[in-house]
């Protein structure tokens, strides 16, 4: 079972961002659309206790449609995750409408991507909302996610730059932002 397990951080100041990870070793690729079409069960409302509950997404990139399933574990930042390209994005959506969930909200943004060790960085650029930083740690099994966003926190801190942290899934940042 994949579990993903992330930090989110609103950033004021992208090129003083991009300076420290430039120091850091931290190359980041060109920019790519990302277009995140989110979805809940329908019994679900905004305002929901989210842990447990499985939520869906179909992004499209380049081409290319990814359905994902994520239910947060320990906070909403701290999933277990399940991912798979699909070939008839409309078929998906059709499909996920039927499986009882409806369409909450779209998330449009400029990524960019890079590595330090094995944790994966994000800088995105989201419509209406701003930038932000995303680090990422992806585990097997019984991983203390918690723990590791501590340490994920701890290395972001470490760089020194005033970021912001947020414990909010950027659904929620693009629905309070357009709110």
């Amino acid at each position: 079972m994949s579990r993903e397990i992330e930090v989110k951080y609103r950033v004021p100041d992208v090129d003083d961002l991009l300076a420290v990870l430039d120091r850091h070793g931290v190359v980041l690729s060109a920019p790519v659309v990302q277009d995140d079409q989110a979805y809940a069960p329908a019994s679900w409302r905004d305002g929901d206790p989210r842990i447990g509950v499985t939520f869906v997404r179909l992004r499209k990139q380049d081409g290319v449609c990814t359905f994902t399933t994520k239910t947060p574990v320990d906070n909403v930042l701290a999933c277990r995750e399940f991912e798979t390209v699909v070939d008839d994005p409309e078929q998906m959506h059709q499909a996920i409408l039927a499986m009882g969930y409806r369409e909450t909200v779209q998330v449009v943004k400029k990524r960019r991507t890079g590595r330090i060790g094995a944790w994966s960085l994000c800088l995105d650029d989201l419509d209406g909302a701003g930038a932000f930083l995303e680090v990422e740690a992806m585990a097997d099994g019984d991983t203390d996610m918690v723990q590791v966003q501590a340490e994920l926190d701890q290395w972001v801190q470490n760089l020194g730059v005033g970021v912001q942290r947020t414990g909010a899934t950027y659904d929620q940042v693009v629905s309070e932002a357009s709110a």
